[in-house]
């Protein structure tokens, strides 16, 4: 989520401490314009759920929030060591932010790996909660350990809150008829509730939530409930904890409507029903579970009610074949995947190129090659997406840059490949996937008005004064040919992949219709309109950053803690990849330097060089995880005073 004014605590890791008063209890409450929490246990700890939770009540108070999910690919590593660590980030504010943050200042650590695998990240002086009851000798030692870092000293420089959250939690539940190993499974439900307390969240909807969630074994739900509410109260009464902290909410960040937390896959999907409702056309999915990209199958799964279809195919393959004939049978055809599935798929996406057939491929990026880091984020499928089919066959290409902004990519990308007739890829990423922030509700009349005009009838008259249909005569305006919807009397035609004739759309080998098509197919491409590209420079600034995809939060991030230094900073961000803004040349000629940021090795840089002959500096990362802000700022104050 962005905004015009920014804001002084984007400049730094630390919350900032204002105004410290005291309630009418004993204990002393401060207000802060900002933290970052990050909660990280073993993969069975319930980490994901209890940032999520905590997430939700977060957004339901009217904060600005992002989120950052971090979880092994195993579906379950060995307890207790390193690559099981599973861990969730969220940080909220009382104003406009951007990234998940770049440090926690209060890390909860389950267990001693997830206390080692993760205080490299917190800084000094940053709050550490422990659970006690997991620093067995045998749990040290497994992750290196040679003594307690709780008793050594190794964390004096830290505010440490050692609490056997173990211990209490089962305390806590023994009038449940559970078993011990039962009752320490909500010990993630005692930590959310005392961080509910210590950041004054709301509790109502964490409890509903788990009535509903376990609405059918209600002694279970209970439990949790009980647990949730044990923790709350151990803050409260506790004198470990002699201070809560308020953050207010994000009053003057958004404009008016209505908002909800919405993660990256999620907006995504909504932005596919309500594209299928704006072209009055039913959806329809077909594709394989691969994570990151397995939500949006879920998802859409759940929306028969709005005319969605879904379908879990055998492989790739299947899928994208599925989702072609459906396209072909005039439904707005979607298939999602990662970029192994890419790869798969690639020979069908060249079919719906020279079918010139409307069709959605998804790339939720992750690291690769090969299966590479399946839960961690990368934007290394650019030059595939772009270059990645045999033969020319050129395929739009967009990108959204924040998990909200998932919604809008999903209608762009559906408003293109239904004007011109043509695959197009959406790259998103794990990063704005499986991240969250709030994000508004539009109305419906916000929407674009996406209805196609499907072919009725003959639209060539021979020479011989009959009409007929040509299945590839083209509009002129968009170069796309005529949608005919399969058993329309007088439209039958020929399909599959080998080359057409111009107009007819009969098999041909000749030559030069071969060479006049495959400059069609480019030229429809090449000539799709998309909006200029918007440059942020308040100062005539000599250097530009430029990026794509899900950077744009870290970019902005630090573009804003360079001005606020003082510095003179452009900054522009590419929704379409592919075709350029056409204003981008005449943009990358206004300033003497270009520095692009990506998670992988310079793949827009390779483009904009080619294309534009600009001598763009990369800056690049591909560690599985999103820019830093600081990072970030410091190279580009690099490349400006370079």
């Amino acid at each position: 989520m962005t905004s015009q004014v920014s804001s002084p605590s984007e400049q730094a890791d630390e919350a900032v401490v204002g105004e410290q008063r005291k309630p009418a209890g004993t204990k002393d409450v401060r207000r802060l314009d900002r933290v970052i929490i990050r909660f990280a246990g073993d993969s069975g700890d319930g980490m994901q759920l209890t940032g999520d939770r905590f997430t939700s009540e977060t957004a339901s108070f009217g904060n600005d929030l992002s989120t950052l999910p971090n979880f092994p690919a195993e579906i379950r590593a060995p307890a207790g060591t390193l690559p099981g660590v599973s861990s969730f980030q969220l940080h909220f504010a009382d104003h406009d932010i951007l990234t998940p943050g770049d440090a926690p200042n209060v890390l909860v650590a389950m267990n001693p790996a997830a206390l080692k695998a993760n205080l490299g990240d917190v800084p000094r002086g940053a709050e550490i909660i422990v659970n006690t009851d997991e620093f067995t000798k045998r749990a040290m030692q497994k992750v290196g350990y040679a003594t307690s870092p709780l008793e050594d000293g190794s964390l004096d420089g830290y505010s440490l809150h050692p609490v056997p959250l173990t211990t209490l939690t089962v305390e806590a539940l023994k009038e449940f008829d559970l078993t011990r190993k039962e009752a320490e499974r909500s010990k993630n439900m005692f930590a959310l509730g005392l961080l509910s307390w210590m950041y004054h969240r709301p509790t109502e909807g964490t409890e509903k939530f788990l009535k509903s969630k376990f609405a059918k074994k209600p002694d279970i739900a209970a439990a949790n409930i009980t647990a949730f509410r044990a923790g709350w109260n151990f803050g409260e009464t506790t004198e470990d904890f002699a201070v809560s902290y308020e953050i207010a909410p994000a009053t003057t960040a958004f404009p008016v409507g209505t908002y909800r937390n919405i993660s990256g896959n999620l907006a995504l999907s909504y932005g596919l029903i309500a594209a299928s409702r704006q072209a009055d056309l039913p959806l329809y999915l077909g594709s394989y579970p691969i994570t990151p990209a397995s939500d949006i199958l879920h998802e859409l799964s759940r929306h028969k009610n709005f005319g969605v279809r879904t379908f879990q195919a055998e492989d790739e393959i299947a899928g994208i074949g599925a989702a072609l004939g459906a396209a072909f049978g005039g439904s707005l055809a979607v298939t999602t995947t990662s970029g192994p599935g890419v790869a798969l798929k690639s020979e069908t996406i060249g079919l719906a190129v020279s079918l010139e057939l409307p069709l959605l491929v998804i790339d939720i990026q992750r690291g690769g090659p090969s299966t590479g880091l399946p839960t961690k984020t990368e934007q290394a499928d650019l030059l595939q997406a772009m270059f990645g089919r045999n033969g020319e066959a050129p395929v739009p290409v967009i990108a959204p840059c924040t998990p909200a902004d998932c919604f809008d990519a999903a209608l762009e990308a559906a408003r293109i490949a239904l004007t011109y007739r043509t695959p197009v890829m959406l790259l998103s990423d794990g990063y704005l996937a499986n991240g969250s922030e709030p994000w508004r509700i539009p109305e419906t009349d916000e929407l674009p008005d996406l209805t196609v005009q499907f072919a009725q009838g003959p639209n060539h008259t021979l020479d011989d004064g009959s009409e007929v249909f040509w299945p590839y005569k083209r509009d002129p305006q968009t170069l796309a040919r005529p949608w005919a919807i399969p058993g329309t009397p007088g439209l039958e035609h020929r399909i599959g992949g080998i080359e057409k004739e111009d107009g007819t759309g009969n098999i041909s080998y000749a030559p030069a219709n071969h060479d006049f098509m495959v400059r069609t197919r480019q030229a429809k491409i090449d000539g799709i309109e998309v909006p200029d590209l918007e440059v942020d420079d308040p100062r005539e600034a000599k250097t530009l950053v430029l990026g794509w995809g899900s950077t744009y939060g870290p970019i902005t991030a630090a573009v804003r803690r360079l001005r606020t230094a003082g510095e003179s900073i452009a900054q522009a961000h590419l929704r379409h990849l592919n075709p350029f803004p056409r204003n981008l040349g005449a943009v990358l000629g206004r300033y003497e330097k270009v520095v692009i940021p990506e998670m992988n090795l310079g793949q827009l840089a390779t483009l904009i060089r080619a294309k534009y002959l600009v001598d763009a500096h990369s800056y690049n990362q591909v560690n599985g995880m999103p820019f830093k802000a600081e990072q970030l700022a410091k190279a580009l104050k690099e490349a400006i005073d370079a």
